[in-house]
């Protein structure tokens, strides 16, 4: 096991680098200017702001002043919030879209598993073809239609919770169901799938012959056994729902990375835009690492051989 984190490890460094890279050129290559907002700048002013974020420089020196400043842990200065460096705009930001998506992961987890095991246990029936259209609309609705949903119902209509804002447990609800939705529907729909599949093997018809209750089945059988190819989705499901939605933090007006990735690619914030997805690969890998170990640990069958 060690050796196999490490070897991830080890290719986590060059894959982040040349997300560095590929990020760096785009931004650079995108049409506009990051001063283009200011209005009535004197060319002498122009070229001062561009001399002081190194813009007036090659764009090979730009890189490699960029990939020096990286390696002692500087992102660079905001061009957008000038009165920020990039490290305490990700500091700030990160952990709200963390927090957001730590309490959606849970939401998701904690409705997909078992609305796919009913669904699985009552293949055919009603119950499982009401459970699939739940699925099936949580993935077809747009996530600023179920946001305006649930602020009409939970805060117009109940006044339950409040419509927006950030701060306390209270905030975090309506943003964190809207941001699981999606999750809560392809969790189902992949625990209702594996679970169907893990139900005719032969072992789960023998401890059924043997008098072993169907809840014992369900909870000590199939699903530790059903439940692998859905570690496989959380992987990368995980990085993308930690890592924050823009539509949901716009709508809910949740401070976190998201609206910040968007305004730099508006404004042709080139550090920032690098250092949100900078952090965003990172979050991936990691998250991709920690699903692969699970994986393992959950099926024994599996080699460290074989994951690597």
């Amino acid at each position: 096991m060690r050796r196999f984190i490490i070897r991830r490890l080890m290719l986590a460094l060059p894959v982040l680098l040349l997300v560095v890279l590929l990020t760096f050129l785009l931004v650079h290559s995108a049409p506009g200017s990051p001063f283009a907002s200011e209005k009535n700048l004197s060319p002498e002013t122009l070229a001062a702001l561009q001399a002081e974020y190194g813009l007036d420089k090659p764009l090979p020196t730009q890189l490699y002043m960029y990939v020096n400043n990286l390696a002692h842990g500087y992102l660079g200065r905001s061009i957008h919030f000038s009165d920020w460096s990039v490290n305490e705009i990700i500091a700030n930001a990160l952990p709200v879209s963390m927090r957001l998506g730590a309490f959606a992961l849970l939401f998701a987890i904690l409705a997909g598993v078992p609305l796919g095991a009913v669904a699985a246990l009552r293949r055919n029936t009603l119950i499982d073809h009401s459970a699939m259209a739940v699925a099936v609309a949580g993935i077809s609705i747009p996530s600023f239609v179920i946001a305006s949903l649930l602020i009409l119902l939970f805060s117009f209509t109940l006044k339950w919770l409040p419509s927006a804002g950030w701060g306390n447990i209270e905030n975090m609800i309506l943003p964190a169901l809207t941001l699981s939705a999606p999750f809560i529907a392809y969790i189902s729909r992949i625990t209702r799938g594996t679970l169907i599949e893990v139900l005719s093997e032969d072992y789960i018809r023998t401890a059924r012959a043997k008098g072993v209750s169907e809840k014992s089945v369900l909870f000590h059988h199939a699903l530790r056994n059903g439940l692998t190819p859905l570690i496989s989705f959380l992987g990368p499901a995980s990085a993308g729902i930690l890592t924050g939605s823009v539509v949901v933090e716009k709508v809910f007006a949740v401070p976190g990375l998201g609206i910040h990735f968007v305004h730099s690619a508006l404004h042709r914030d080139y550090f920032l835009a690098v250092g949100c997805a900078l952090i965003y690969g990172f979050i991936l890998l990691m998250f991709n690492l920690l699903s692969d170990i699970l994986y393992v640990i959950a099926d024994p069958r599996i080699s460290h051989d074989s994951k690597q």
